[in-house]
């Protein structure tokens, strides 16, 4: 009588995931573009950094104890988020801002709907989105790197105004204007194949983004007087940086292969015919953001109907 089967609730399948180790496996894949932030733009991107995760954590384990919930600060989701909101920001940002894009990813975008799992859409884009809309002139103002408190416009404005633009060793090291984490593509495409190594993300969304807004910029080049160069449109601006890390944010996106896809193709078609035709040289954070708000409908006619389902219509 003492050999008893004891039967648990489903998933009975373990893997070898958990989430404090996917969200550390992306901090280890972001930190090259850290360490470029900091040689080129300087020591200031290192505390713009430090002072967004120290507040996203401070929001997240303030929401715990005010709401009696068990701590998730060990999870690192939030640690991650404030290094995704901080690389978002240009480097000479004034430090209240990082503290109030932390209350809005923590607790607006993430927390009032459930925590980490439950929020529609990626907490840190939503706070980029809200600063940018409420403080857009600090919100755009890139430092050239290596030069104190000289602006420099981005790759993607250059682009707009026909100006001479940086070299693609440039684009590839990070030394041009932009956003902290956004610089350097070579720093984003080695987080990326850390990502693929690891197994933490697969190659579906981030090649039919970047594939996408590569082709359609070409062919609407063509075919338009808008001023383009596709290779800089994928190097340049933040879509390496939404493409590999935010887009692929587990919560917010399909749960499908096709789903994926539908999700990566819709980003890259946003995302072109904002920068091209919008009023606002990147497109990325928005693109993502509405492609966000249609993961439940990609996931209504994507997901298989399970063996043996009665099809009612």
């Amino acid at each position: 009588m003492d050999n008893k089967f004891l039967v648990s609730s489903s998933p009975h399948i373990r893997g070898p995931f958990s989430t404090r180790g996917i969200m550390a496996d992306v901090l280890i894949a972001l930190l090259p573009s850290l360490v470029v932030a900091v040689y080129f733009l300087g020591i200031r991107a290192l505390f713009v950094t430090l002072l967004s995760v120290a507040s996203c954590v401070f929001f997240e384990a303030l929401w715990n104890k005010i709401t009696n919930k068990p701590m998730t600060v060990g999870d690192l989701s939030a640690v991650v988020t404030g290094v995704l909101l901080a690389f978002n920001l240009p480097v000479s940002i004034p430090f209240y801002i990082p503290i109030i894009g932390a209350f809005i990813a923590i607790i607006m975008a993430k927390q009032f709907f459930g925590g980490i799992g439950q929020n529609f859409i990626n907490p840190a884009l939503a706070a980029r989105a809200v600063l940018l809309a409420s403080f857009p002139q600090l919100m755009t103002d890139f430092s050239l790197p290596g030069v104190d408190g000289v602006s420099s416009a981005t790759p993607l404005a250059l682009i707009r105004t026909g100006e001479e633009l940086p070299s693609i060793t440039s684009l590839l090291i990070g030394n041009v204007g932009g956003s902290i984490g956004e610089i350097s593509a070579l720093a984003l495409l080695i987080g990326l194949v850390y990502l693929l190594y690891r197994k933490v993300i697969n190659i579906r969304i981030p090649a039919v983004y970047v594939g996408s807004v590569f082709v359609l910029t070409y062919v609407l080049g063509l075919i338009s007087s808008v001023n383009v160069n596709p290779l800089y449109e994928i190097m340049a601006g933040g879509l390496f940086l939404g493409a590999f890390f935010m887009a692929t944010d587990y919560s917010t996106t399909p749960a499908t292969p096709k789903g994926e896809i539908i999700f990566a193709l819709g980003c890259g078609i946003l995302t072109t015919v904002i920068r091209l035709f919008g009023g606002y040289p990147e497109g990325t954070s928005y693109a993502i953001l509405i492609m966000n708000l249609t993961v439940p409908l990609i996931d209504k006619y994507t997901v298989p109907k399970p063996f043996g389902a009665v099809n009612k219509s």
